[in-house]
């Protein structure tokens, strides 16, 4: 049987990283049926559409999609495509694991984190207002009581799932009296429902500066939609920078994987670009299909080719193209696929 999904290449860099994470992700020997579809900044310059319907329409069809960096203008032009699909298709947890790997040289050694992030609503629900006669403008911190519950019981769950111990929520209660005081409390309410899993909570600086400091002492996190995008990007630097880092975005009935880097369009057509962000996500991808054991023959594999120095890509001091990075590291996950 093969997997329908949805294949969106991206801008600048993304259909090379894509080209290689297809070739990896195919190598475990299972099969997708893919339907190649255009996102973005190409979308919009050759159909007008950064998000065509066409597009949506896969995406309904298949509720799963693999897709590749997108272009945002900044400050104008359109909005942030990746938001648009989250909210689009209702995909509220936004899963993002930092994982060491071998010679990516970040600042610790040995750093396994989750983060689970609210993915569609709080201040990136869009709820925004401009008063021209007194150049005010206004953000909405929509914050919902459904929202918060459905992430939380996804991270309590998940965490679960994957064996981990502790979460802690993150939240700024302190200041955010009703909104983040909300999202708190609903989490102490759940967390009786898990006892097997350590709750506790922090404050968004203090945890900011608890995780480039002692990494080693967290476990799982959740926290609301802004505050999980800062800090997944803070977690990505403890692991070796965005270039190595997974990204889902998850539904009750759809899921959308991604690159969560830029679209780099300075380094475009190279060969020199990274390719492990989106290979990583495909390997998330796997794992929610529940094609574990080739989920396990990936991560495997992309341990086995970091130990191999000299056949990184160029950013992580080795030599080989983004083309090469991906077929040697097909090649390992077949080995372990045979083995």
């Amino acid at each position: 049987m093969a997997y329908s999904a949805t294949l969106i290449p991206g801008d600048g860099i993304g259909p090379e990283v894509m080209d290689a994470a297809v070739e990896v992700v195919e190598a475990t020997g299972v099969a997708f049926d893919w339907d190649r579809q255009e996102a973005g900044m190409g979308a919009y310059e050759s159909t007008g559409d950064p998000l065509p319907q066409a597009t949506l329409d896969s995406i309904a069809e298949t509720r799963l999609a693999f897709k590749g960096p997108l272009t945002t203008p900044v400050g104008t032009g359109f909005r942030s495509i990746n938001v648009r699909i989250r909210q689009h298709f209702d995909l509220y947890a936004n899963v993002r694991p930092c994982e060491t790997l071998p010679n990516t040289h970040g600042p610790f050694e040995g750093v396994d984190l989750m983060l689970y992030r609210e993915n569609t609503e709080g201040l990136y629900a869009g709820i925004e207002y401009f008063d021209e006669r007194n150049q005010i403008a206004d953000s909405i911190n929509r914050i919902t009581r459904r929202g918060s519950e459905r992430i939380l019981r996804y991270a309590f769950e998940d965490a679960e799932r994957r064996g981990r111990k502790r979460l802690t929520l993150v939240h700024k209660a302190n200041i955010l009296k009703e909104t983040g005081g909300m999202f708190l409390a609903i989490g102490r309410e759940i967390a009786e429902d898990h006892p097997d899993i350590a709750f506790d909570d922090r404050i968004i600086d203090n945890m900011a500066m608890q995780l480039v400091i002692r990494p080693d002492e967290y476990d799982a996190i959740v926290t609301t939609n802004m505050f999980g995008d800062i800090l997944s990007d803070l977690m990505a630097g403890l692991v070796g920078g965005l270039g190595v880092t997974g990204s889902a975005n998850i539904g009750d009935d759809c899921a959308v994987f991604e690159a969560v880097h830029g679209s780099a369009p300075d380094i475009a057509g190279q060969g020199i670009a990274n390719p492990t962000a989106v290979i990583r996500s495909g390997e998330m991808m796997l794992r929610y299909l529940g094609e574990t054991d080739a989920a396990e023959a990936v991560r495997k594999a992309l341990h086995d080719v970091y130990s191999e120095q000299a056949n990184l890509t160029r950013d992580l001091g080795g030599t080989a193209s983004t083309s090469d990075f991906g077929a040697r590291l097909a090649d390992r996950v077949r080995a372990h696929v045979a083995a």
